[in-house]
């Protein structure tokens, strides 16, 4: 979703600078691996030191399982986060379903190079674009060219902005509706021309899986990936504007570097869709990329695509690939995953390319706070 991000130079709103850094408080571990990862733990104090309230982690290795936190989960109570907190999870929602549309080409019930238009005919057209041109590959890897929805300026406004949020936060939208905003706007590039983040990509590939299966995209994805990796912390809410517990409040600074500190906990998730809507936990995140990885969601062939990436312009050591962020660490160390960010929520989940290593953290608050130090500190 349309929030600040990380390595990945992707649709990007900076929603301001520090809080006053609130008291820290680090757990210690949840298992045999905890003694090496001070580094990390490290990160995650710094991330709470530069103002982010609260951080939650959880990391995997041969060793076991290793959790922190720092931080607060509720500002006004000083609830310390928790190992378990369930959280949004933004874009990491765009893995997931990629997972799905590949299991799907596996049972050959479509193509990678099926245009849009077979499946949605007449959804994606409108001032230049055109879904006879584009193909479901290209809506997975982000070279599709469509208009990105969430930087529409009425979007933005109502959204994006404190008043507007404010206003808004309980809407409910339709795929329809997010993809005709998109159609508003010329397209970015035309097909394969160029490489550009798009969360309505994922709301189009989202309607997809429902044209295919007769299912919402929530349908399958807790069929085909939640109950088989029993990830009982994982929900696709849908309209559902709460979160679960356990977990922390989330918070905002709406575009500005100093000034309140807003609670945006509550809202509606269909604003983001199949782009962006699921809420999970550190330890599903990591049994998911974990089991992904190692082959246990996807067959070699379609698993080797998803790797197959497209270089990201403007950002080094970094491509995606269908649903799927590669990373090369500053040690040399190949990491997948993916970065996610809804209001008041900042996730990032990594794992190594065995499925043998793996992290997944959440900030509760959306303006600072350096995810690629915590990344860095666990792999490398």
């Amino acid at each position: 979703m349309r929030v600040r991000t990380t390595a990945v130079g992707a649709t990007v709103l900076l929603l301001s600078a520090a809080l006053a850094a609130p008291a820290v408080a680090a757990t210690g571990a949840a298992g045999p691996a905890g003694h090496g990862h001070t580094a990390t733990r490290e990160a995650v104090e710094a991330a709470v030191g530069a103002g982010v309230p609260g951080v939650t982690a959880t990391a995997r290795d041969a060793a076991g399982t290793w959790s922190t936190t720092a931080g607060v989960g509720d500002l006004r109570t000083h609830r310390l986060r928790s190992t378990a907190d369930r959280y949004r999870v933004g874009s990491i929602t765009k893995t997931f379903v990629a997972t799905v549309l590949l299991q799907l080409e596996a049972e050959g019930r479509l193509s990678l190079e099926d245009t849009v238009d077979t499946w949605l005919p007449g959804v994606v057209r409108g001032h230049g674009h055109d879904g006879r041109r584009i193909t479901v590959r290209r809506l997975l890897d982000h070279t599709s060219g469509i208009y990105d929805y969430t930087t529409d300026d009425g979007f933005t406004r109502a959204y994006f902005q404190k008043d507007g949020f404010f206003r808004h936060r309980y809407d409910t939208h339709t795929p329809d509706d997010l993809v005709s905003i998109a159609m508003r706007h010329e397209p970015e590039f035309a097909p394969g021309a160029s490489w550009s983040y798009s969360n309505t990509n994922y709301v189009v590939a989202g309607m997809v899986i429902e044209k295919v299966t007769g299912h919402s995209y929530a349908t399958e994805i807790r069929h085909r990936i939640i109950e088989p990796l029993h990830l009982r912390a994982t929900s696709l809410p849908g309209t559902r504007t709460t979160v679960a517990r356990p977990s922390s409040r989330a918070y905002s600074k709406f575009n500005e570097t100093t000034g309140p500190t807003y609670d945006v906990t509550a809202l509606n998730p269909s604003l983001a869709s199949s782009a962006g809507e699921m809420i999970s936990n550190s330890a599903d995140l990591d049994r998911f990329y974990g089991a992904l990885l190692r082959g246990r969601l996807l067959p070699a062939a379609q698993l080797k695509e998803m790797k197959t990436t497209v270089k990201i312009p403007g950002v080094p050591n970094t491509a995606y690939g269908l649903g799927l962020i590669e990373r090369t660490l500053t040690c040399g160390v190949h990491v997948w995953g993916h970065d996610g960010g809804i209001h008041g929520s900042t996730s990032s989940a990594v794992v190594t390319a065995d499925g043998g290593h793996s992290l997944a953290f959440n900030f509760n608050g959306d303006w600072t706070g350096d995810t690629e130090a915590v990344i860095e500190k666990e792999f490398c």
